[in-house]
Parts: C-alpha cells; sequence; structure tokens
C-alpha cells in the first residue's frame, strides 16, 4: 500500500490508484479482516486528542480528528500499547510524504523490503469534505482500489503530507481531468501552504500536524535507496499528550 506519485498532467493519473505496488500501505496477508463489534474501543474522547511522535530529527505533535472517531480511536489504543515504537519511517519522497506504522519494520535488515505488515485488521474509510491533503495532514495507508474497493483503511500504516505548492492553473487541470471540483478553501491551501491534491478523498485524513512540520521536511530531505526506504533508519516512538 502507497500513495500515489505526485500529480502530473496526464489523462492516466487515477489509473496508478489501480495498481497495488503504488498505494499507501502494504498488500498485508492476514490484514485484511474488518474490526468485529467484538473488539473494546476505548471510550470517545471529547477533546481533540494530540499525539506526539519522537525521532532523532526532533518531535512531530498532531492532533487527531474527532470527525473521524475509528481512526482517531484505533490511532490512540496502538500509541497506548507501543505498537509503533522502534517501527521505522520505512518510506520518504521528497515533496510528497513520509510513511511509516508497519510493525514489520522493527527487525528489519538493511535494504529488506518493507511496507506489507500491519495488526492483521482494517478500518471503515472516514472521509471527511473539510479535511483533505494540505501539508502536515495526517492520513491512513490502504490496499488498492482493486482489491479494496471500499477503500477500508490499514490499521496501523499512516503517512504525513509534505508535498508541494500548486499553481491554479495546475489545479485547473487536475479538476478537468478528473471531473472533480476542488473548493475554494482547498485552493487556497495548496496554493498557500501545499500539499498533494490528488489523493484526496481517496485516503482518510484524520489528523494534521501542529507542531514540528520542519521535523517532516527534514525526514523527507533525507537519502532513500529501494523502495524509497532510507538508507538510515528513521526510528519512531509515538506517544498520547495526555
Amino acid at each position: 500500500m502507497k500513495p500515489m506519485k505526485p500529480f502530473v498532467k496526464t489523462s492516466l493519473i487515477f489509473a496508478v490508484l489501480l495498481t497495488g505496488s503504488l498505494f499507501l500501505g502494504c498488500s498485508q496477508a492476514g490484514n485484511g479482516g474488518s474490526r468485529t463489534s467484538a473488539e473494546e474501543k476505548p471510550e470517545p474522547v471529547a477533546e481533540q486528542p494530540r499525539v506526539q511522535i519522537s525521532t532523532d530529527f526532533g518531535d512531530i505533535v498532531l492532533v487527531l480528528y474527532n470527525e473521524t472517531p475509528e481512526h482517531r480511536d484505533n490511532f490512540l489504543k496502538l500509541a497506548r500499547e507501543g505498537f509503533f515504537d522502534g517501527t521505522l519511517f520505512h518510506r520518504v519522497i521528497n515533496g510528497f510524504m513520509i510513511q511509516g506504522g508497519d510493525p514489520t519494520s522493527k527487525d528489519a535488515q538493511t535494504g529488506q523490503a518493507i511496507g506489507s505488515g500491519g495488526p492483521g485488521y482494517t478500518i471503515p474509510a472516514e472521509f471527511v469534505g473539510e479535511k483533505f491533503h494540505k501539508k502536515g495532514a495526517l492520513a491512513a495507508a490502504r490496499q488498492g482500489d482493486q482489491i479494496n474497493p471500499e477503500r477500508r483503511s490499514s490499521g496501523s500504516q499512516f503517512y504525513i503530507v509534505q508535498g508541494r505548492v500548486y499553481r491554479t492553473e495546475e489545479l485547473d487541470a487536475m479538476e478537468q481531468q478528473t471531473g472533480k471540483s476542488i473548493s475554494a478553501s482547498r485552493r487556497e491551501a495548496y496554493t498557500t501552504v501545499g500539499g498533494t491534491p490528488h489523493l484526496d478523498d481517496a485516503y482518510t485524513v484524520f489528523g494534521e500536524v501542529i507542531s514540528g512540520i520542519e521535523v517532516v521536511d527534514q525526514i523527507a530531505a533525507v537519502q532513500t535507496g529501494a523502495a524509497d526506504r532510507p538508507l538510515e533508519d528513521i526510528r519512531m516512538t509515538v506517544t498520547v499528550i495526555e
């Protein structure tokens, strides 16, 4: 499961969405199951909860949206269990995004392919119109449409958007090619702070960076090798700010 590469002027923009090798996340063996109603869930959260991702580059603080409760509660649960601790930002593309959340990355050897791990379940998509892929957005990885038409999210793999600033003309061309309008609020964000507009309404956005966006930029700029894996491991610890 991987995010699509940045937008280019071609009518095949969403054809990329149909190739499993280009999706965020992973082809998680044993990860396709849904969470059942019998699974214990955390108590509802009144305020927007915050989490901190700590790395050798510094800390990234994010809020999790209450408008996406399934993703919010799941991320909090995994963070409290220490699920993410010691995992890597295993896929990094400068000008696009940084991706992590694969538990198999904890013990991955140098050069080993990463991106196929998860907790063993998926989460229903929670698309919210005003939550989109601006710079700093936190979103969930997933398998491709051909095997995942409901666009259910990976149970653990996530990415933080770096993206780039778009020109108005580029957004106009994107509208023409996709047949989908881009709202004024999204246009303002994409032409000022930037982001990855071609991922909107295809992957669930469930939070955003409120501190440490410069750390995202630093991680995105590291040297990478095969499958966009950083040459030097970037480990994380995720804690809930109580």
